[in-house]
């Protein structure tokens, strides 16, 4: 019988008492230190300017107990429509046509598919560039034969500059109210650290109360008589909203 292997002894670094350096940098405190203090401030706009363009939506109808014939009255009015908005050249900064439909009307009794009537509708919007040319055109659109106008929609461009001058103030005035907190701390601002854009857009919706809705039932022919009518354009609110970090000097306190 042998005797057992004895065991391998085990080294121990001895303790020091102090924390082994790493070689890495320290990180910087999140909220600054005392010899550079952090700000965060938030900057806001709130801008007021005129429209830019304006919406409408025109809606053609036609209704026959012949399909054949409700289409081609359809055709008809919806070419009426067309040509009258073209017209306007210029002004008429855009024409996208939506919907169009031709949908069969069951009667309402009876096991059978009978059909009472087809309802034609074609839609279209116009952008337009020329307010003082809007009243007219809605008016006569309306006087074109089952013709519904619905509109005015004011709204901005998406490159328009107020969205600019907006997000500019708010930075401005995030700037301003740094150097207000530290004035007031006997201190002055050092560096801008950081600074987060939370957009700045046209929050104001296409408000129902700007819209207004006209329906032509009369004759097929455009009246030039029509009084145009008088459409206000309604002002566009514009925000922007900034968050802003600096360091400033050290507070006299």
């Amino acid at each position: 019988m042998t005797d057992p292997t004895p065991d391998t002894p085990t080294e121990h670094t001895p303790t020091t008492g102090t924390t082994p350096t790493t070689g890495t940098t320290p990180t910087a405190l999140p909220y600054g230190t005392p010899d550079t203090p952090r700000l965060a401030v938030r900057g806001e706009a709130r801008l007021e300017v005129d429209p830019e363009i304006a919406r409408i939506v025109v809606t053609v109808s036609a209704r026959g107990t012949d399909r054949k014939a409700a289409l081609a009255d359809l055709t008809r009015r919806n070419e009426q429509a067309l040509t009258l908005i073209k017209s306007y050249g210029d002004a008429i900064e855009k024409l996208e046509t939506g919907t169009f439909s031709l949908t069969p009307q069951l009667t309402e009794k009876g096991r059978h598919e009978r059909i009472r009537a087809y309802h034609g509708r074609v839609t279209h919007t116009a952008t337009l560039n020329d307010f003082t040319t809007l009243g007219e055109l809605t008016t006569r659109l309306a006087d074109l034969d089952l013709t519904r106008v619905d509109g005015p929609w004011w709204a901005l461009r998406p490159d328009s500059p107020a969205h600019r001058n907006a997000r500019t103030q708010a930075v401005r005035e995030a700037v301003q109210r740094a150097r207000e907190y530290a004035e007031a701390l006997g201190a002055r601002l050092d560096a801008i650290v950081e600074i987060a854009d939370l957009g700045a857009e046209n929050t104001a919706p296409m408000a129902a109360p700007a819209m207004r809705s006209f329906a032509g039932y009369g004759g097929a022919a455009v009246q030039e008589s029509a009084p145009a009518l008088d459409l206000e354009p309604e002002r566009q609110t514009v925000y922007a909203n900034v968050n802003a970090r600096f360091t400033m000097t050290r507070p006299a306190l």
